[in-house]
């Protein structure tokens, strides 16, 4: 089944109208039969024998005229005439009609004789003139009827155009009416997804229904800005409230004189702030709203590389030198530095390569850690999900890392993916397919 309104409405028209005439046309048929036969070249043929040896079978005249005013009554159009009143006729292709296989056993053996090429001028327009006696000769009507399936194509041809008018007037009125406000409801909601800052209503347009789903949808709009706004103001309390006093715990924890009780103090301090850091950019909206621009992705991953390589990791980057993309580059960097951050930190050297595969730009990350089973690559991406048993945490974290980076790789249009490393590790692997590539290199 086509998917687009407009395809299914004139389809359905369509095929209900060629399904209607076909059944008109089969009852047609059924309900009134076939053109009468005798409007057929072999039966008009017959008749003109029957009616010719009828005439000659008569005695007299006067009998052979009562024979003709009978057939004539009959319905039966013939004239007898003298034969020289008869005109030369041109050899057309009425005359090479009556000359067909068709008709030939009609008239052998039938004692008949036709006077081809000879016509009546006052008789009809269609004739067929045979000869009755050295001085006098039949003129018949031999008009031949038409065949059955001409009577209909007149009438299907009609409606079939009219049919089609209808279906293009209908197509406008759907694509006026229901497609273009259908359409014009899914970008504004595929645009409030991505941005949902921007609540400008919807104009609602079209039949009652689609008026309906726009200002369900507005409504709808609103009431998630207004959450978004409560829960953004949640946030900057909550940010306030806590890290005023980690402060002013770290401060008297740095006061301790015992040094080993000051660092323990000092390094669950670090995990708290770390959680409470992770957790609060986890629900942050604010990288949904930044803009997509042209960026060097060889460059944004070499940056990622030196800022792990200059803490000590050993983080390299392979691929090409230049290969510019569309995206948002804050939201990208921080998905990679996640990814990334998890493999050094189960790990010990990451590698970082980035492939150019026309749509997409696919990038690798390597790591030679413990890996995920394959039973956890799906639920590590929920959040606050921890996979102990596969990999171990010696830091702090809520587990949304990887929940983080898989939500900002798909508003990026793309995909994330993990499988195992050979001989041992995990490989991530992020395909970005929303950008315009630029070759230029």
């Amino acid at each position: 089944m086509p998917r687009s309104i407009t395809t299914q409405v004139t389809g359905l028209v369509v095929v209900s109208v060629l399904l209607g005439t076909i059944i008109n046309i089969v009852l047609a048929v059924l309900l009134f039969g076939a053109p009468p036969p005798d409007d057929s070249p072999p039966a008009v043929a017959s008749r003109i024998v029957r009616v010719t040896q009828f005439i000659k079978a008569a005695r007299t005249p006067a009998e052979a005229d009562i024979v003709l005013t009978a057939i004539r009554n009959a319905g039966v159009q013939v004239e007898r005439v003298a034969v020289s009143d008869l005109t030369s006729a041109p050899d057309d292709t009425h005359w090479s009609l009556w000359r067909s296989r068709e008709l030939r056993h009609v008239w052998s053996g039938s004692g008949i004789e036709v006077l081809e090429g000879r016509r009546y001028g006052p008789g009809p327009q269609e004739q067929m003139v045979v000869r009755l006696d050295a001085a006098h000769a039949l003129v018949f009507a031999a008009a031949i009827g038409a065949a059955p399936w001409p009577l209909f194509i007149t009438p299907t041809a009609l409606v079939l155009s009219i049919v089609l008018i209808f279906v293009m007037l209908l197509s406008v009125y759907a694509v006026r009416s229901i497609t273009a406000p259908l359409a014009a409801v899914a970008a504004a909601a595929q645009s409030f997804g991505r941005s949902p800052q921007e609540v400008q209503p919807i104009p609602g347009s079209g039949p009652r229904e689609i008026v309906q789903v726009t200002e369900a949808l507005n409504e709808m709009r609103t009431r998630i800005k207004t959450l978004l706004d409560d829960r953004t103001r949640m946030l900057a309390a909550i940010s306030h409230d806590l890290r005023t006093p980690l402060t002013r715990l770290r401060l008297r924890a740095e006061r301790v004189p015992e040094d080993r009780l000051r660092e323990g103090m000092l390094t669950d301090l670090a995990n708290v702030e770390h959680m409470l850091n992770e957790t609060l950019d986890y629900l942050r909206e604010d990288g949904r709203f930044e803009p997509m621009s042209r960026i060097d992705l060889p460059s944004l991953l070499q940056t990622i590389c030196s800022q792990f390589v200059d803490v000590g990791h050993a983080v390299i980057y392979r691929g090409p030198a230049k290969l510019t993309w569309s995206a948002r580059p804050r939201e990208l960097t921080r998905a990679i530095t996640n990814i990334v951050e998890n493999g050094v930190k189960h790990g010990g050297a990451v590698t970082i390569a980035l492939i150019d595969r026309l749509p997409h730009a696919q990038i690798e990350i390597d790591d030679d850690g413990p890996g995920i089973p394959a039973d956890l690559r799906e639920r590590v991406f929920e959040p606050f999900f921890k996979a102990d048993a596969a990999r171990t945490q010696d830091g702090g974290g809520f587990g949304l890392g990887l929940s983080i980076a898989r939500d900002i790789v798909r508003r990026h249009g793309g995909n994330i993916v993990l499988s195992d490393r050979v001989p041992h590790g995990l490989k991530v692997k992020i395909s970005l397919s929303a950008g315009e590539l630029d070759h230029s290199r």
